[in-house]
């Protein structure tokens, strides 16, 4: 069995009166998250990942925020043509764990959706994917609430 690691990491500004996505999910806060896309960090965190243990480089190289095709996309569907690009090069997902780190809002009670949304494009069970939520402790700019950062780590398998 060929197995395979991957890390992913993002990290998008937070400012007032945005849209906030994460996972998937809205959020509802004061501050959203701004990006080239609909600046889902966890979702980009988790693409990384996964073409990162493919051997498919990142996220930036496949979604370039210089395309126009891809201005306010739904991450959804980023991860969608991620999962598409794993099963041409025939890999499975053993599982995914994945934090978040933000200061505010607490997003514990978004967990459970985020983890049902996700399943289904992933196509795995809800125990192959771990969600965890963390602060910065006040400190940097998470801390001072300019921003937000995900992390993920991917087990793949060949079959």
């Amino acid at each position: 069995m060929n197995l395979r690691i991957g890390f992913g990491f993002d990290t998008h500004k937070l400012v007032e009166d945005h849209p906030f996505r994460l996972g998937g999910v809205q959020i509802f806060h004061s501050k959203g998250a701004i990006g080239h896309s609909d600046a889902d960090v966890l979702i980009h965190a988790i693409c990384d990942a996964l073409l990162g243990a493919a051997g498919l480089r990142d996220i930036g190289f496949h979604f370039p925020d210089t395309s126009a095709e891809f201005q306010g996309i739904d991450s959804k569907i980023l991860l969608k043509l991620t999962m598409e690009k794993l099963r041409d090069k025939q890999f499975s997902i053993g599982n995914i764990d994945s934090t978040i780190v933000l200061q505010n809002p607490r997003i514990s009670d978004y967990i459970p959706e985020m983890i049902r949304v996700l399943v289904q494009i992933l196509e795995i069970s809800e125990d192959q994917l771990s969600i965890k939520a963390k602060t910065s402790e006040k400190l940097g700019f998470i801390g001072r609430e300019e921003g937000v950062s995900a992390h993920a780590v991917v087990l793949l398998s060949k079959y």
